[in-house]
């Protein structure tokens, strides 16, 4: 378990998002529908925002914090808050399909401690 309680409630919000982002998505993970539906889309999105933004506060607490794929996760924010119509539904399935799961776990190990 991490020492400072703000980022055991920041990693807990990260570990909401995600379980919100699987549970939008149908059991059977199909690009085809998700590119089509644009509330998950965007409820996608908003998730990844929220994670981005609960690691970019963790990594102010403790620039060092062991999660491999911190700044790229706040990057990711940013890009989705600043670029908003430079997000396209490639980018977003990319996460949740390669990234996501591992973040998941990296969580989930740390909030264990």
């Amino acid at each position: 378990m991490p020492e400072n309680k703000d980022i055991k409630i920041f990693l807990s919000d990260i570990e909401r998002s995600i379980d919100e982002i699987f549970d939008f998505l149908p059991e059977k993970r199909d690009f085809f529908k998700f590119q089509k539906d644009i509330k998950t889309r965007k409820a996608v999105e908003r998730n990844i925002e929220i994670i981005g933004e609960a690691m970019n506060r963790i990594l102010k607490i403790d620039p060092q914090f062991p999660i491999d794929t911190s700044r790229k996760i706040v990057d990711t924010r940013n890009r989705i808050i600043h670029g908003y119509d430079s997000v396209s539904e490639d980018v977003l399935w990319l996460i949740i399909v390669n990234y996501l799961p591992s973040l998941e776990k990296q969580v989930k190990e740390l909030l264990e401690k």
